[in-house]
C-alpha cells in the first residue's frame, strides 16, 4: 500500500503542476512587437546549384559577365587567369558571393609566388587567394586574409591543384554626401565550409605598398579577380545582392 500511495501522491502533484501551469499560461499576454514584415520572398534552393535569386558570373561557358573575360582560357568548366586582371561588367554592393578556385596542382615558387591570385570587393578590399598549403608567408597575406589587414582565424586551405570555394558576406562601406565614412565595410569569409573571417571590420581599401584607408566611393562597383601571374582556376562563380529589411508599419499599442 505505501507504494501505491507514493504512486498516487506523485500522480496528484504532476496534476496540480499541470493545471497551475495552464492557468499561468491563460493569464498571461503573448508578447508582439506590433511591427509590421513584409513576408520573406522564397529563395529556391538545390544541391550544387546557384540560388534562384542569384546572377551566376560563371557557368563554366562563357564569360560574358567580365570585362576582359576574353583573355582568360575557358577549358572543361573552369577558366584560367591568364594576361590580366577582369572585373564584372555589373556593379555591387552588399551581397553574397560564392566562387570556387584551385592554386595550380604543380608547385613552383613559394611565399607569395605561388597561386596568388585575389577577389577584391568594389576593386578595393581584397580577399586573398593563395596556396598556403604548407607555405609560409607573412599571416596577412596567406590564403583568405583580408590583405594586409587581418589573417584569417585558421588555415582551411587544402592541397595544391584542389577545389576550395570561398563564401564571402560582404557589407560596403558607406560615406555621406562630403565623401566622409559614416560605416566602415564588413567581411565574412568561409572557406571550404570553415569560417575564417567572421564579419571582420575593414581599415580602408586593401593596399600592397601602403597602409589601409577609405576614400569615398559609389555605392556599388565591380568585382575584381586578379591576375598575378599564377595560372589559378576558377569555376561555378555566382553573386546574390544583399538589402536591409526594415518593418512596413507597426500597430501601435493604445
Amino acid at each position: 500500500m505505501t507504494g501505491l500511495k507514493r504512486v498516487f501522491r506523485v500522480l496528484v502533484v504532476l496534476m496540480f503542476l499541470g493545471t497551475a501551469y495552464h492557468t499561468y499560461a491563460n493569464l498571461v499576454e503573448e508578447y508582439k512587437n506590433g511591427l509590421i514584415w513584409e513576408e520573406p520572398k522564397v529563395v529556391e534552393t538545390a544541391p550544387h546549384q546557384p540560388p534562384s535569386d542569384a546572377i551566376v558570373l560563371f557557368d563554366g561557358k562563357n564569360m560574358d559577365q567580365w570585362k576582359g573575360g576574353d583573355k582568360w582560357k575557358i577549358k572543361d568548366g573552369y577558366v584560367v587567369a591568364d594576361k590580366q586582371s577582369i572585373e564584372t561588367k555589373q556593379s555591387f554592393g552588399d551581397c553574397q558571393l560564392h566562387i570556387e578556385f584551385a592554386t595550380p596542382a604543380k608547385v613552383e615558387g613559394n611565399g607569395q609566388g605561388r597561386g596568388n591570385s585575389g577577389v577584391f570587393l568594389m576593386g578595393n578590399y581584397e580577399v586573398q587567394i593563395l596556396d598556403s598549403y604548407d607555405n609560409k608567408t607573412y599571416f596577412d597575406g596567406q590564403a583568405a586574409a583580408i590583405y594586409k589587414q587581418y589573417p584569417p582565424l585558421v588555415n582551411a586551405c587544402r592541397k595544391p591543384g584542389e577545389w576550395q570555394s570561398y563564401d564571402i558576406i560582404f557589407n560596403a562601406p558607406h560615406f555621406n554626401e562630403y565623401g566622409q565614412l559614416v560605416k566602415p565595410a564588413y567581411l565574412t569569409v568561409i572557406q571550404n565550409g570553415v569560417i575564417v573571417q567572421n564579419h571582420t571590420e575593414l581599415q580602408g581599401a586593401t593596399y600592397y605598398h601602403q597602409p589601409p584607408f577609405y576614400t569615398a566611393h559609389e555605392d556599388k562597383l565591380p568585382i575584381e579577380l586578379q591576375f598575378h601571374k599564377n595560372p589559378v582556376k576558377f569555376r561555378n562563380i555566382w553573386i546574390r545582392e544583399l538589402a536591409e529589411i526594415h518593418p512596413v508599419g507597426c500597430v501601435c499599442p493604445e
